[in-house]
């Protein structure tokens, strides 16, 4: 798929994935408050900047169209601007939406598509068991320093065979930003620091699912490739989405102007196309799991099928293949 957004064009390809490995979350890796101050930052100009919100979240709504169900009650968990309610329309049959966010003017922004709103952080959700019949989350749980935690609380809040749907940024988002900040801290300062978040695997967030209790888990990864026409004008677009660095570890002091020089004249260097415009790489993973149901199907137990595979398996002898 190709589409035009200004002077941004994307590309999007798609593959599927089951999450099976084991992992640990990070604890404490992101700032919390950062993260809401760089959303309050934004909101006032976030239509200037939310393409990519605005495209994850009508793919995230696409989603509803393959269920067969309605879920009546619904919970958008880090709206920033109300996209999903935005994308939404009547997909899910959704009757009661609830928007949060953990910036304040973000959710003014969401109250303006006339869904109630209201501000929440993906830590401790304010909710009690069973309230939602489906969760939604776009582009916001990758800030989330517990995320075993955060899926565990939106496990709860479902009601049994709930069904929760959310994207987040992976492994290789914005690694051509990475790779042209850390060669010119190398080259000008003679170290690194962390400019980029550090982004979960596929086989991360399956094996999380598991863990929190998420049931018929489907994760599939998005790679979307933005073009600009250089890193300053990416840059920008990251602070309008409030996607600021927001690592623990990161520098508290304005980074060194020949060291942003040298990064975007490296990312230019290395990445550009023969028109001049940089790529800038985006994985979006998009988790579907439901909360354990009476109703679900059920694996069959072991020993309990009716056929012998040995049988159906066993080679043919040559006069058999006749």
């Amino acid at each position: 798929m190709v589409f035009f957004h200004n002077q941004h064009l994307i590309k999007m390809t798609a593959v599927c994935h089951i999450g099976t490995m084991n992992s640990n979350a990070p604890m404490q890796v992101f700032d919390r408050t950062a993260v809401a101050h760089h959303r309050n930052r934004a909101a006032n100009g976030l239509a200037e900047h939310d393409f990519l919100f605005m495209e994850a979240a009508d793919r995230l709504c696409d989603r509803l169209d393959d269920v067969k169900r309605k879920f009546e009650t619904a919970l958008d968990l880090g709206c920033h601007g109300g996209e999903v309610a935005k994308n939404l329309g009547s997909r899910g049959g959704i009757k009661n939406l609830i928007q949060t966010d953990i910036s304040p003017k973000m959710v003014a922004l969401a109250e303006k598509t006339g869904h109630k709103a209201m501000v929440a952080d993906e830590e401790n959700l304010p909710f009690n068991d069973a309230t939602f019949d489906l969760v939604l989350s776009n582009l916001s749980l990758h800030w989330v320093n517990d995320l075993p935690g955060a899926l565990i609380q939106i496990r709860k809040s479902l009601k049994p065979d709930g069904l929760m749907l959310a994207s987040v940024f992976a492994e290789r988002t914005l690694w051509e930003l990475r790779e042209s900040f850390m060669a010119a801290e190398i080259e000008v300062e003679g170290g690194i620091s962390p400019r980029v978040s550090p982004f979960a695997t596929v086989q991360d967030l399956g094996s999380l699912l598991g863990r929190a209790g998420f049931v018929l888990p489907v994760l599939d990864t998005d790679t979307i490739t933005v073009s600009y026409p250089d890193a300053f004008k990416l840059m920008a677009d990251l602070r309008g989405m409030g996607e600021n660095g927001a690592v623990m570890g990161r520098r508290k002091t304005f980074t060194r102007e020949d060291t942003i020089l040298r990064a975007a004249s490296y990312y230019q260097e290395k990445f550009a196309d023969n028109d001049g415009r940089i790529p800038a790489t985006f994985d979006i993973v998009t988790m579907t799991a439901w909360s354990p149901g009476p109703n679900q199907p059920q694996p069959l137990k072991p020993g309990s099928g009716e056929v012998n595979l040995s049988l159906v398996l066993e080679p043919k002898t040559e006069e058999e293949a006749k």
